[in-house]
């Protein structure tokens, strides 16, 4: 141990094996997690026949701003078209549901776009669902 004390370079050396993985570690535990205050997602569900979908804001830190949920038609069927809006506000590390529509599963497709405007930074999402008779 004396002779380790005695070289510097040694323990710089050895502190180097020790720090460099765990900070590479602390790193790739870090990289999973969103960066953004905000996300959004669009949920697809069955529900008795029908297709539910639901506008979901994820914050990371409370933030407050206003949705636009828009749902139409994008087969041959039908003349679906669904506009919801309004303020929101989601409180840190939780959830908020936006808007609900729930539509004709059978062998409709739609495509559902859920717009965010928070601090004038826009946040978007699209998806296309349905399709199955």
């Amino acid at each position: 141990m004396h002779g380790i004390v005695n070289h510097p370079r040694r323990i710089m050396t050895a502190l180097a094996l020790v720090l460099v993985p765990a900070a590479a570690l602390a790193t790739m535990a870090g990289a999973g997690q969103p960066s953004a205050p905000l996300r959004c997602e669009i949920r697809a569900a069955p529900e008795g026949g029908m297709l539910a979908l639901e506008a979901v804001a994820h914050a990371n830190k409370g933030v407050s701003g206003t949705y636009s949920f828009h749902v139409e038609s994008a087969g041959r069927n039908g003349g679906t078209n669904i506009e919801q809006s309004g303020d929101f506000h989601a409180a840190s590390g939780q959830s908020a549901t936006l808007g609900t529509v729930t539509l004709d599963a059978k062998g409709g497709v739609y495509d559902a776009v859920l717009d965010m405007n928070v601090g004038g930074q826009r946040i978007g999402c699209t998806q296309r669902v349905g399709g199955a008779t």
